[in-house]
């Protein structure tokens, strides 16, 4: 119950596993935020091609290890919020907080759960309270994206404004150097939120099969030329015909990166690399903030 339903368990074993995660999870944390004892020396490729990472957008756990070194992801909270990863990896040897959107769970290669691409209330307190704790510790985050909107329940809506408010809070509070990679799908102020170029992301990459914009391109249309549709015989050609023009012009990746959303457009196979890179860059990374007691979100 306090893993699935509280959120305050990270890992369920038995005693000899526990004390093998607890050993795990110690390794990879600073004593503080000026330690430097967690890092390791970095015995894969940095420049490692991963294969196939573009068929992980749906289980970012997966992908996440994949771009990690020698595949290490050490998962917190991970029966709580399902729809919202977050863990640790590394890079270069350097302890990294990941935050990532999940729509699907594989386990031994069979899909076990599916997911809406849409932030719920537990998800939001779940990667605001790890990237509160990324941040007092001065670990850098990367961000996965893969999200059209929020969950439009009623337990979700109850509390869904001041969740996702609270994560908007946390990543723009966090000093630490935080990079995004948009995966999948990037819709509305549920992108803004998931650590967006908007409230501080010091770089932004995305795939070149991303759509990023206001809403999906579809419903979008249907909108805008509500008139049309009606009017017209052949509905069907003319939304299809619209979408298409609408995402290239409005969602596309391209037209992102034109209007600065994005700094650049990356291969999903290269991803480790060019991370890494931006991390690296990263590192001296100091930012001055007016003084004050806390904020009050």
């Amino acid at each position: 119950f306090q893993s699935e339903e509280a959120g305050i368990v990270d890992v369920v074993a038995d005693e000899a596993g526990v004390l093998a995660q607890i050993r795990e999870l110690v390794s990879m944390l600073p004593a503080n935020n000026e330690d430097n004892s967690s890092f390791a020396e970095c015995t894969d490729d940095l420049n490692r091609v991963c294969d196939d990472l573009v068929n992980c957008a749906g289980d970012t756990s997966i992908a996440l290890s994949r771009i990690s070194d020698n595949g290490v992801f050490f998962e917190t909270k991970r029966n709580y919020a399902k729809d919202m990863v977050t863990g640790f990896i590394r890079l270069n040897g350097t302890t990294i907080g990941c935050v990532a959107n999940r729509t699907e769970i594989y386990e031994n290669g069979e899909k076990k759960e599916t997911f809406e691409p849409a932030l719920s209330g537990k998800g939001c307190d779940k990667a605001a309270d790890f990237i509160n704790f990324c941040d007092a510790f001065n670990i850098p985050v990367l961000t996965l994206v893969n999200v059209k909107g929020y969950k439009a329940k009623m337990c979700s809506e109850r509390r869904i404004a001041k969740a996702a408010a609270r994560l908007t809070y946390a990543y723009a509070n966090a000093s630490v150097p935080k990079v995004t990679v948009v995966v999948k799908e990037a819709f509305g102020s549920a992108y803004l939120t998931m650590g967006s170029k908007s409230i501080g992301a010091d770089v932004v990459y995305a795939w070149p099969n991303a759509v990023i914009g206001m809403m999906n391109p579809a419903e979008a249309v249907k909108i805008m030329y509500a008139g049309e549709i009606s009017a017209s015989g052949n509905a069907a050609a003319l939304i299809a015909e619209k979408t298409a023009e609408y995402t290239t012009l409005q969602s596309s990746v391209v037209a992102a990166a034109k209007r600065g959303y994005v700094d650049d457009i990356i291969k999903a196979e290269e991803t480790r690399q060019r991370v890494i890179a931006a991390f690296e860059m990263l590192f001296t990374k100091r930012e001055d903030r007016p003084s004050k007691k806390h904020g009050t979100v």
